[in-house]
């Protein structure tokens, strides 16, 4: 716990990001009859009937003290899906970077290996130069903001039936690209003193005798 809140702590160093990195999924779902627009004082309606149409993995990767984030929209979230995105990290978001700090959760998946099993040992090994893994405690997720993230992901933009893949990079797309002109940055108040006094009874007992 005390490796990430330190990590929080540091000053904003664009040549050694620090990068929150999670997933989650989103159910698709396809309306049936036509929806209802709202007009003369009442609400939108939809239909109770609707049709399932899969369910989309997104990947989120938000660097909070500058206020940058992307998704990344996949039809799954193998190890070999991560090894993708560790990839984007490296050649694309942030190609001029020494070192990306990555905080993740202890997913099997989250994993060195993943690199390996996905790209040449050569690739693999160049990709893994510019990483650096830092993993929140089991059970202890929240330390993760990227977790922030999505939760105003889920409120902004996903708290609707939204019909197929396509539609869902759109909205998602459109989020992403507001909330990162406007520069939007995550308050972190949680310090390694704070956790010390609050998460005491989670800190091993010694016995000066």
């Amino acid at each position: 716990m005390e490796d990430v809140l330190e990590l929080y702590a540091e000053e904003f160093d664009a040549s050694r990001p620090v990068v929150c990195f999670d997933e989650t999924s989103k159910q698709l779902v396809r309306e049936l009859r036509a929806t209802v627009l709202a007009k003369g004082g009442q609400v939108e309606r939809f239909d109770y009937e609707y049709e399932r149409n899969g369910v989309a993995n997104l990947f989120m990767m938000c660097q909070p003290k500058n206020g940058w984030r992307h998704v990344e929209v996949t039809d799954r979230h193998t190890k070999l899906d991560f090894a993708e995105q560790m990839k984007y990290l490296v050649d694309e978001a942030f190609p001029e970077a020494e070192q990306i700090r990555v905080v993740m959760d202890n997913l099997a998946t989250h994993s060195r290996g993943a690199m390996y099993d996905r790209f040449a040992p050569s690739e693999a090994s160049r990709i893994l130069r510019k990483l650096e893994f830092h993993f929140t405690p089991k059970h202890a997720s929240w330390l993760n903001m990227a977790e922030i993230e999505l939760s105003v992901l889920a409120r902004q933009c996903l708290s609707r039936r939204i019909a197929d893949k396509e539609i869902l990079k759109s909205e998602i797309a459109d989020w992403e690209n507001q909330r990162n002109a406007e520069e939007c940055r995550i308050n972190w108040k949680m310090t390694v003193e704070v956790a010390r006094q609050k998460l005491i009874r989670h800190y091993p007992s010694i016995s000066n005798g």
